[in-house]
């Protein structure tokens, strides 16, 4: 039995009560509560539950939008069913149908009841219009709420889920894991202010944790999950009932002043790894805001809004998908058209984070003003896809009995492989190229469509820990594109590939196996040049107005190293007719004290290097070589990446920004 809230029935006194019982079938009634008098029953609709071996419903609740029920039942499913308020039996008599009020004995009410119940099978026994089956995992679906036209639900597997309606079917939007150890969420409590609480049990403990603050608001000693529970909070008291060994016992918390003041919220529990600029955000009213995506050691990326004018980071989501530390982002627009919520004044792209574990997980971002809300922007997160290199291990019975033989591999860096869509590629596939700590280049395809994401091309060349990729594409003078792809190892060694053919034979091979296939090899990279005597922390390539490539490398050793390419397209195969020569290189050992972790071409003539020792250089390159223009000191100590942007202000001037992120952030 479960009760829920129905629009259109008074709240105080009438609801929907429904009822799971044998070979699946569940029944809806209408109750109402009346002082006095006896209950109001109305037979409503009868479902059928999918097989399985627990078949009941464990949770409800009525979709505001649309005539529509959406349960969770007992094997983790949602079950999305029709539900009409002019259909269904009235169990009530004559008189209380023509407005009579007389008082119902106990013996007619029985037979109301009975009479209700014995009519159930002039109704059609219904079954599900859409299922997600097993969405939270065999030990059940615990909850489901609406909230600001979305669904949420939660279940004993430790995340709780943001979904919405689409054409009579339930989308799964994200998925949020709210803190380590809460594998037992009960229920959401979204607050007036806008917190979003959760509540469940973490080993025998009921929890309330706050998704704002990230911590616990109130940790009660229980005995842990399966028992009867309520809580009722105010903005006096706390009140938690539950039963324990046959006794109820009641918990009450006043609330009581906090001594404790947050002076500056953080943005993550650990240092900063990674940071992405998407774009700029117009806001009536307010100067044009800047989103950006940072991830961190502490297994979460954030996207957040930093306003130049209050200097303040206010995060907009956090993903929370990771299990393990997130080390790099990439962006890349995507195929699909955004919703119809966000026009051409937002922003649209998808999120490619990458990190410990071999784990890629990809996201369609879309942000737009809103200047209802505190950050004056609202951001809506939809997952896509996610790949690790291990899932078939952990698909495997026994593991535990097992040696895992190779080792757990991390992504140092990701690149977008640009403007794959052609008309030798005219397919919605997008293509992202790996850094691999195992020593291999891998090159990833993305179906948006079906929301799968897949390994089609690797390589072991380097042998050694590859940190850095960067992709680029090169257009001949007769339309013929090249797509290039760069890679840094730890022997301070760069190697320059063409991947056009792979990509070509990776979506014929797609296209024929339907998604599914065995990695490609890359084959041998075109040229390698030792830029470094030891690891490359840093890379960039920019393309010259005269169509030749720099590529800007920064290293451990506090070098910098510039190369000057050109690309010469042949007449023969794809890769065969392509060659790459190196027209110039300029090295400059000593530049920085410590580690160059950040680097970027500004213009042919202007080079931007950050580095752990704290300064951010720009330097000038001529035909002497790089001669220093500028030294800024910033304030983020164990600097791990920057990012770059040109502004063209009021009067046609260019301004470079840039943001750098280590254990902290910071705008210049």
């Amino acid at each position: 039995l479960s009760w829920a809230p129905r629009p259109g029935l008074a709240p105080g006194t009438a609801a929907a009560l429904l009822a799971s019982g044998p070979e699946g079938e569940m029944l809806w009634l209408d109750v109402a509560h009346r002082p006095g008098r006896a209950p109001w029953v109305r037979l409503m609709g009868r479902y059928l539950l999918p097989p399985c071996k627990q078949r009941w419903h464990t949770c409800a609740a009525f979709l505001p939008q649309g005539e529509l029920l959406v349960c969770g039942d007992r094997r983790g499913s949602l079950l999305l069913f029709p539900c009409s308020s002019s259909s269904g039996w009235a169990a009530e008599s004559t008189s209380v149908a023509n407005g009579d009020t007389d008082l119902i004995s106990e013996d007619s009410s029985s037979e109301l009841e009975l009479s209700c119940l014995s009519h159930k099978g002039t109704l059609p026994l219904e079954p599900p219009l859409f299922v997600l089956f097993g969405l939270h995992g065999k030990t059940g679906v615990t909850s489901v709420t609406c909230h600001k036209g979305y669904i949420y639900s939660t279940g004993r597997d430790g995340v709780y889920r943001q979904l919405r309606l689409q054409d009579q079917q339930l989308e799964v939007l994200r998925k949020h894991r709210p803190c380590k150890g809460l594998q037992w969420i009960e229920q959401l409590r979204f607050t007036p202010d806008g917190d979003l609480l959760v509540l469940g049990f973490h080993a025998d403990n009921f929890v309330v944790w706050s998704s704002r603050t990230g911590e616990n608001l109130h940790c009660i000693p229980c005995g842990g999950g399966h028992r009867s529970w309520s809580y009722c909070s105010s903005p006096s008291a706390e009140v938690f009932a539950f039963i324990k060994s046959g006794d109820v016992m009641l918990y009450c918390h006043e609330a009581e002043p906090c001594e404790q003041q947050v002076l500056l919220a953080s943005l993550h529990g650990r240092e900063i790894t990674c940071v992405r600029r998407l774009g700029a955000v117009e806001v009536p009213g307010q100067a044009a805001l800047n989103v950006l995506i940072t991830g961190s050691e502490d297994t979460t990326a954030c996207v957040l809004v930093l306003s130049e004018r209050s200097r303040a980071a206010v995060p907009l989501a956090r993903l929370s998908d990771h299990i393990s530390s997130v080390r790099t982002l990439a962006l890349a627009s995507p195929t699909a058209p955004g919703d119809e919520g966000f026009g051409e004044e937002g922003l649209s792209a998808l999120l490619f984070s990458a990190g410990g574990r071999a784990q890629i997980e990809c996201y369609q971002l879309l942000c737009a003003g809103d200047p209802a809300s505190e950050s004056a922007v609202a951001c809506q997160v939809i997952h896509v896809a996610s790949h690790r290199l291990d899932e078939h291990w952990e698909r495997k019975k026994n593991r535990h009995k097992l040696i895992k033989m190779d080792p757990e591999t991390r992504y140092m860096s990701l690149s977008v492989v640009p403007k794959t869509t052609t008309k030798q590629l005219p397919t919605p596939w997008k293509f992202l190229a790996a850094a691999c700590s195992d020593g291999s280049v891998r090159v990833f395809g993305l179906l948006e469509a079906a929301r799968k994401l897949v390994l089609v091309a690797e390589s072991f060349h380097h042998q050694r820990c590859v940190l850095k990729v960067e992709a680029f594409l090169h257009t001949g003078t007769g339309g013929e594109r090249r797509h290039l792809l760069c890679s840094a190892a730890t022997d301070g060694s760069i190697a320059f590939w063409n991947i056009t053919g792979p990509i070509t034979d990776a979506v014929d091979a797609l296209h024929q196996a339907e998604g599914e296939m065995q990695p490609l090899d890359l084959g041998a990279p075109l040229l390698t040049i030792m830029a470094h005597s030891c690891g490359v922390n840093s890379l960039h390539v920019s393309k010259t107005p005269e169509g030749l490539y720099l590529v800007a490398s920064g290293s451990d050793d506090g070098s910098i190293h510039i190369c000057l390419l050109e690309v010469a397209l042949g007449r023969g195969e794809v890769a065969a007719g392509t060659c790459l020569q190196v027209l110039e290189r300029v090295s400059r050992p000593c530049a920085h004290a410590a580690h160059v972790t950040g680097i970027r071409v500004l213009r042919p003539d202007l080079l931007l290097s950050a580095s752990v020792d704290q300064r951010l250089m720009l330097w000038h390159r001529g035909p002497g070589g790089l001669v220093p223009l500028s030294t800024t000191f910033f304030h983020v100590p164990d600097l791990a990446e920057l990012d770059c942007w040109e502004v063209a202000e009021a009067g046609g001037e260019l301004q470079y920004y840039c943001v750098l992120c280590g254990q902290g952030l910071e705008m210049l």
